[in-house]
């Protein structure tokens, strides 16, 4: 099971890594897409890292694919997400430190699945929200998403 550390400049103790996440508002853009991580039950984003030779975009159009089913467009940078008190430790005992890019991204096509990586999706307001185990700071991402304006950096 993958674990989530906190503490003062925890950060620092894992290796760097860039990750993405994906925003799918529904067509009233008051629900967000979250699917349920295999790995330990938390309800998130649609995402994962980026791999050498591919953009930030690309990452996460591809991230929501595996994961969803759906292709999708990277419309728009909404925030770039670093918590140098945070550490992620695999099952494998990898640790990782992550700065994320979350885009707002349009559904071009395809069917609303499930993946290796996912058990569950649905489609949730803020409020609805408050009632799951959410991974990491996916919350917040989406509050910054609603909120609108500029790319937050966190």
């Amino acid at each position: 099971m993958t674990q989530i550390l906190y503490g003062p400049r925890l950060g620092k103790e894992g290796e760097l890594r860039v990750g993405c996440s994906a925003t799918i508002f529904d067509q009233a853009r008051k629900k967000v897409l979250l699917t349920q991580r295999a790995d330990n039950g938390h309800w998130c984003l649609p995402g994962g890292h980026m791999e050498s030779g591919e953009s930030a975009a690309e990452a996460c159009e591809r991230e929501a694919l595996e994961e969803t089913g759906l292709k999708v467009r990277a419309t728009r940078l909404l925030g770039v997400y670093s918590d140098p008190d945070q550490l992620v430790i695999y099952k494998d005992g990898n640790k990782a430190f992550f700065v994320v890019l979350n885009f707002e991204v349009e559904v071009l096509e395809g069917e609303l699945g499930l993946s290796d990586e996912t058990t569950d999706f649905g489609w949730f307001t803020l409020a609805e929200m408050e009632s799951l185990p959410i991974h990491a700071n996916h919350q917040s991402r989406v509050e910054d998403a609603l909120r609108g304006g500029d790319a937050v950096m966190k």
